[in-house]
């Protein structure tokens, strides 16, 4: 039986001694029980008879589940400082901004239109944003009804269950760090170009395989400058995205204009010289442009009033993302044809091919601009994903520590920092952006899965035959949108799959609407049309993982599977002892399997 996650009573009646004994305790630590506490690392014998019971505590962990009042208060607890809320609408919106938009419209538009789109790619914009604004809907109601800074990590905790949520956390951890790392390589190929230089001009030639033979020490040094940054504050960090955004937003304004300006019409023919099976697999790669959006989630637990102020951010800013890219890649597809269209530095280039030479370097230092805010936002908010993973003992404990001055992780943000620059030194952006690409999809399905479920599954309110139903029909359409999208991968042309398939994705959404009474009302703001958006989110996610290459997901497979030996080898057993109360008190507040 799951564990009953309470705060413990000594917490509850004694926070004001607790809040001394934790600034009593220097922040800095490092003995073995600042990392491992629980009692199945106690000593080799305790970890050797943990070992040996894996098996029922998986079963155990596969069924139990968090709640909100958990997240929102023992889990909030473990940190030992309180976050400082100093965010608004305002800060979020410009956060929106700066985590997207310099990363996938200036690093991928490039390789996408010329290997696989042609022109074409502004559809393949087209179709990433609307995949992902279903999924900012799915991240909105949950970021409003659950302000933590676990984001997707803790929602998917809450409604799927302790297992569930470190698949996702497993892939978090995938996307920050390659993420980081592969805009943190394109930042020294757009400082090349500043330099009339070539795109690898900068980085160390090696004889180590292809792909991973050019070291790149600035990505490391410009990862770790940012990283400092956000380690000291972050309303202080939101000033600076602000400004660099505002600049870097008027950069864009004169690369959508000055690119109509020199646009030639014949350089859109042939429109989708690698047909609509090419439009599709960019749109895989690009959505990497759009994944900075859950950033925003992150920072519900420092915004100030979370019911009003993120949807504005999330909303008000993806929105206007999606029509900034649409604009500029048509712009640069108009000014070059894809054949010339340079693949790591495609604006600066297209300029520079027009007589407009000076203008690269306003593009260039635009982008590097771009890119360095993405940085910033991106390491403060995968450090808040790194925080609340450690709140639940997924990861080691001592990266849960909020430092009582900054009122920032700084143990996190150096653990996401370390790990960016780690792989930004070796690895090619080619490599990395096709496995980014499959983890983020990954994670926006299970979010649209567990937005259905926290919706119209309700512990004591929702029936076991409503449940099971609801679990039939949550198969059906999940198991629809990958045949959907595994015809479009094997046999695009032919559709007899697709009059079977698309029908039962329909019937398995209309039949939660019809079937399955809805359990749960959003208290505030809530995601509209519901099944159909978050269903559709789904499909969409589902299809475009569908368009990856098989290297992708064969990387993306591996990875994944180690990440599942070290949960477990050590994750299974610290959530375990924690949910059980083993902890010196510390226990988690679940609901016994459904």
């Amino acid at each position: 039986m799951a564990a009953v996650e309470t705060p413990s009573p000594a917490r509850a009646a004694d926070g004001g001694k607790l809040e001394e004994a934790s600034e009593a305790r220097s922040y800095w630590r490092w003995r073995k029980d600042d990392f491992f506490p629980e009692p199945s690392f106690g000593s080799w014998a305790a970890y050797r008879a943990a070992l040996a019971a894996t098996p029922a505590r998986l079963r155990d962990r596969l069924v139990g589940r968090s709640t909100d009042a958990a997240e929102l208060g023992a889990l909030r607890r473990r940190s030992e400082n309180e976050m400082r809320r100093c965010l608004t609408w305002w800060d979020l919106t410009w956060f929106g901004f700066g985590s997207v938009i310099g990363a996938g419209i200036f690093v991928l538009t490039g390789q996408e239109a010329r290997d696989h789109a042609g022109p074409a790619i502004v559809l393949s914009y087209a179709a990433s944003g609307l995949s992902a604004i279903l999924s900012v809907f799915c991240y909105t109601e949950f970021a409003v009804e659950i302000p933590v800074a676990g984001g997707s990590f803790a929602y998917i905790r809450v409604e799927l269950g302790d297992a569930a949520a470190f698949v996702a956390a497993a892939n978090l951890i995938l996307e920050s760090v390659i993420g980081k790392a592969a805009v943190a390589r394109s930042w020294t190929s757009y400082l090349a170009s500043l330099m009339n230089k070539p795109a690898s001009a900068l980085r160390i030639q090696t004889s180590l395989a292809e792909g991973y033979n050019e070291l790149d020490p600035i990505a490391v040094a410009v990862i770790a400058v940012t990283a400092a940054l956000a380690m000291a504050s972050s309303k202080g960090t939101s000033r600076v995205n602000w400004v660099a955004s505002a600049v870097h937003v008027l950069v864009i304004a004169f690369v959508i204009v000055a690119g109509f300006i020199h646009a030639n019409p014949r350089n859109l023919n042939p429109f989708m010289p690698y047909g609509v099976p090419g439009v599709f697999r960019a749109a895989a790669i690009v959505y990497f442009a759009y994944g900075g959006f859950d950033n925003i989630a992150t920072m519900a637990e420092e915004t100030k009033n979370p019911p009003r102020d993120i949807p504005l951010g999330l909303l008000g800013s993806m929105s206007a993302i999606t029509v900034i890219y649409c604009a500029m890649a048509l712009a640069l597809s108009m000014m070059r044809p894809y054949t010339a269209i340079d693949r790591s530095a495609a604006f600066s280039a297209a300029f520079g091919s027009v007589g407009m030479r000076w203008a690269q370097y306003v593009v260039a230092l635009g982008a590097l601009k771009g890119m360095t805010t993405v940085l910033l936002v991106g390491v403060v908010g995968k450090a808040r994903y790194t925080t609340h993973m450690a709140r639940s003992h997924v990861i080691p404990p001592v990266f849960a520590l909020v430092h009582p001055r900054t009122g920032t992780p700084v143990h996190a943000t150096a653990l996401v920092a370390a790990a960016s620059a780690g792989v930004a030194l070796f690895s090619s952006l080619k490599v990395l952006s096709s496995l980014l690409s499959a983890s983020t999809l990954f994670i926006f399905m299970m979010m649209a899965t567990a937005l259905l479920v926290r919706r119209y599954y309700v512990p004591g309110v929702t029936t076991r035959a409503h449940a099971l139903r609801l679990t039939a029909l949550l198969l059906l359409i999940i198991g629809s949108s990958i045949g959907i999208a595994a015809c479009w991968g094997t046999s695009p042309g032919r559709w007899q799959g697709y009059v079977v398939l698309v029908p039962a994705w329909a019937a398995g959404t209309l039949g939660i609407q019809l079937l399955v009474p809805m359990a749960r009302t959003p208290k505030v703001w809530g995601v509209p049309l519901v099944p159909w958006l978050p269903s559709l989110s789904i499909a969409t996610n589902v299809f475009l993982m569908g368009s990856l290459g098989k290297d992708a997901f064969i990387r993306f497979g591996l990875c994944t599977a180690v990440m599942l030996v070290y949960y477990v080898l050590v994750g299974l057993h610290a959530t375990y002892d924690v949910a059980h109360g083993a902890c010196g008190g510390e226990e988690d507040e679940e609901l016994p399997g459904r």
